[in-house]
């Protein structure tokens, strides 16, 4: 069943977009706050779709990825009390646990690690307010580790150009498939604990 390919086809036209990189400048200011959906899914095929703008795609959304971390680190530093039961009550409580436990540790590591990784950076940058981090380090941790990552998808996809864009069209509904597995996987591994 191929249902991944018109969905692949749908995010090429809205990669090649006049407006695209403002939707992706709003999506990255908001994933890295309150958004759930990584930026990455907007940035990867933007890049395919025009290779010689791919490390321009990647400073929009380190830039606006870490604006929005500042949002968050303000909404933990003066709001905590706030979004705390938002918290709680959803899926966030124990990477937030987490974070905190991190900060003790590592601090500005911890920051820079979690702006790179697939680890969700939005409750660090929370964390990092409500523990009063100091701003500064805490900007430069998520320049570098945001950029990083970025400029790193930008770049293997502007490297892949056409060639990639073909062929993850031709192994598209492959990979979706397979990605569907694995998730159905984990959460049943993760339950079952």
């Amino acid at each position: 069943m191929k249902i991944f390919s018109p969905l692949y086809q749908r995010a090429m036209v809205w990669a090649r977009h006049r407006h695209a990189p403002w939707y992706l400048g709003g999506l990255s200011f908001a994933e890295s706050s309150f958004f759930p959906i990584p930026p990455d899914v907007m940035l990867a095929p933007m890049s395919l779709a025009n290779p010689s703008r791919a490390w321009l795609f990647a400073l929009i959304t380190t830039v606006a990825s870490v604006a929005g971390g500042v949002l968050g680190y303000l909404i933990g530093a003066f709001a905590f009390d706030l979004v705390e039961p938002l918290i709680r009550d959803g899926r966030y409580w124990e990477a937030y646990l987490k974070a905190t436990e991190w900060f003790d540790k590592w601090g500005f590591w911890a920051i820079l690690i979690a702006g790179f990784s697939p680890i969700p950076y939005k409750v660090f940058t929370i964390a990092a307010g409500a523990a009063s981090m100091v701003l500064l380090p805490f900007v430069i941790a998520s320049l570098i580790g945001r950029g990083a990552r970025f400029f790193l998808v930008a770049g293997l996809m502007a490297l892949g150009g056409p060639r990639m864009e073909a062929m993850l069209h031709r192994y598209v509904d492959r990979l979706g498939w397979a990605t569907v597995v694995l998730v159905v996987i984990a959460v049943v591994v993760i339950n079952g604990r």
